[in-house]
């Protein structure tokens, strides 16, 4: 019954870190002993001072329609931490709260590109990107990285991509799924580039801002020249372990502000009036409430480099924040294991979880068809025997 729905809808790919991690669950359900490190979701709680926040909110009654943009609260105590955290000076205006990050991203799209615009997305890029990036019109022009480049562009390679139909450039640091964290002076290179073309808007998504064991953060609407062609998006979700809280946010110059919030305005409205009260809690907390989380992410980090590097045929890097590994696999294309044909990521990934009973991401789903990801958001036990299972696989 497909050819009854859109084209956009039959155009557009299935998210693969939600299909793998379904695929997991359904085997699960089956009574198979998978071990699931395809979802990108700390294995933490939130913590009680903000859940606090939220019953507070029910007893207060914010049970009503918030306004679309967010409380005025809520965006203050975002305005705070954007110059606590990232020395930014956002206003009210320039603040925009959303269901979650991932529709700041598709507000940001819809609002900003044409059809035939040019979004550069360095590879690996998160999952929903490029789809989102395709249902606003945009073209997604990719540029592709490496485990020897730390999976980072240069500035040759971005200057290289600038065409005259550029629009954007989308990225994330710390990166999912490379967990790679670009300098002050990376990023200051890359707006030496961008320097030459002012009309070249980028967004920064910074969800893993506070997972970062690289120490000091820099966000590139910090950078001379960058603050207001610059989309930050930002939100609760990783740092907090708020995933099912939904909330997100923007810090973008006011016109962009006020289109978003129109955009929203026709689709969800105002986010979640609960969850919102208890992000105020979150935001103004001092970022050490998360050094314990912090410091066991980095205990996994670790953990998986080394069991990563003591499989051979895997090549990966340090990553220096978020919680995934995303080794090069490519040494095992072509090859046969078990009797089953491996020529590309995707054959390995399904061979991980048929013969290894481990559920992991194909690294084509980010731009990056020679890489897989795994998530390290679970304990140490379970990832030990993880990587177990893992390496006699591929032995």
């Amino acid at each position: 019954m497909n050819h009854l729905l859109s084209d956009r809808i039959n155009s557009m790919a299935t998210s693969q870190t939600l299909a793998m991690a379904a695929l997991a669950r359904d085997l699960k359900a089956q009574g198979k002993d998978v071990i699931s490190l395809s979802l990108g979701e700390p294995d933490f709680n939130t913590p009680d001072f903000i859940k606090e926040a939220a019953k507070k909110a029910i007893d207060e009654n914010y049970s009503t329609y918030s306004p679309v943009d967010g409380y005025a609260e809520l965006k203050e105590a975002i305005c705070r931490k954007f110059k606590r955290d990232n020395d930014l000076d956002y206003k009210p205006a320039n603040i925009v709260v959303s269901t979650g990050a991932k529709q700041s991203l598709y507000n940001i799209a819809q609002v900003m590109l044409n059809e035939g615009d040019e979004v550069i997305l360095p590879a690996p890029y998160w999952v929903s990107y490029f789809e989102i990036v395709k249902m606003a019109g945009g073209v997604p022009v990719e540029v592709p990285t490496s485990v020897e480049s730390d999976f980072k562009i240069t500035p040759g390679q971005l200057a290289k991509a600038i065409t005259p139909k550029t629009k954007m450039v989308w990225y994330s640091s710390p990166c999912n799924p490379s967990g790679s964290v670009y300098t002050r002076e990376e990023l200051t290179a890359l707006a030496d580039v961008l320097a030459n073309h002012p009309d070249i808007f980028v967004v920064s998504d910074e969800i893993y801002e506070h997972i970062n064991f690289a120490g000091n953060f820099c966000s590139i609407a910090s950078v001379p020249g960058m603050f207001d062609r610059t989309i930050t998006v930002n939100g609760v979700a990783k740092a907090f372990a708020m995933t099912g809280w939904r909330i997100g946010y923007i810090g973008a110059p006011e016109f962009i502000a006020k289109a978003c919030t129109k955009m929203q305005g026709q689709v969800t409205s105002g986010a979640n009036s609960i969850a919102q009260r208890a992000t105020i809690t979150a935001v103004d907390a001092d970022p050490s409430v998360l050094n314990d989380m912090v410091k066991a992410f980095k205990g996994r980090r670790d953990l998986v480099v080394g069991l990563i590097n003591d499989i051979p045929g895997l090549k990966i890097n340090v990553p220096d924040g978020a919680f995934y590994a995303f080794p090069d696999v490519s040494s095992f294309f072509g090859k046969t294991l078990r009797g089953k044909q491996i020529d590309n990521a995707d054959d390995l990934a399904m061979y991980l979880l048929s013969e290894a009973n481990v559920a992991a991401v194909t690294g084509d789903a980010f731009g990056n068809p020679d890489c897989i990801r795994f998530s390290y958001a679970t304990s140490e036990d379970v990832l030990k025997e993880a990587f177990k299972r893992i390496k006699e696989a591929l032995a």
